[in-house]
């Protein structure tokens, strides 16, 4: 459940991170969040089977809507964690670019779950700051229940907001991934780590969840 549910708010943040404006007049994360949902939908409403069938095309699309937006970097020394003080900068930037590659085939599929009306974005509360903001909303679940998700923002030395967490339910992409992350350095390495990502990919977060489950 927590998969799929990562998987929906994944999907939603791509949208999110397409449209997240560098201008200092522009629109507020809210204001623009509110705005692309339709579109997001627009996008992907009747290719599902075509970028189901091929994983290799969603992933490009992906890429290519995602990376310029999200706070890779940023991200990955949050989920790095107090290993992040200890690491080398090669070290950091392989392990953002093998964990960004892990996740977005993780949860790539999740993008296909979007339509038009499925997020509803919540009146800002005034977390919005020349350099953090916070935009709150609510999934709406097949089931017609719905779910709080929370995408965190920062502002960067070039004046670009770009999105580095996401909050479902409470519970954070960064610390549920840093606690996960932290366990497995414990049990080898960093580097070790790093060499797994970057042959194993997905299936070394699937190994993750299941120990933090308990097997």
């Amino acid at each position: 459940m927590l998969l799929r549910m990562f998987g929906l708010a994944f999907a939603c943040l791509l949208g999110v991170a397409t449209t997240v404006p560098a201008r200092a007049d522009a629109p507020t994360p809210d204001a623009v969040v509110q705005g692309i949902a339709d579109d997001l939908g627009k996008a992907i409403e009747g290719h599902q089977a075509e970028l189901k069938n091929d994983h290799e095309k969603l992933i490009k699309v992906i890429d290519g809507i995602l990376l310029p937006r999200f706070d890779i970097d940023y991200a990955s020394i949050l989920v790095l964690g107090q290993y992040a003080r200890t690491s080398t900068p090669e070290q950091r930037t392989r392990f953002a670019k093998a964990f960004y590659n892990s996740i977005a085939h993780r949860y790539a599929e999740g993008l296909l779950n979007y339509t038009r009306g499925r997020v509803r974005v919540l009146p800002s509360k005034g977390e919005l700051s020349e350099k953090r903001s916070i935009v709150r909303t609510e999934v709406v679940l097949d089931d017609g229940k719905t779910l709080a998700v929370d995408y965190a923002f920062r502002k960067t030395k070039e004046g670009d907001w770009k999105a580095y967490d996401v909050i479902i339910e409470g519970i954070s992409y960064i610390t549920n991934y840093r606690n996960q992350v932290g366990a497995e350095i414990q049990k080898s390495s960093l580097d070790a780590l790093i060499a797994r990502l970057e042959t194993q990919g997905d299936k070394v977060l699937e190994s993750m969840e299941k120990d933090q489950k308990g097997g």
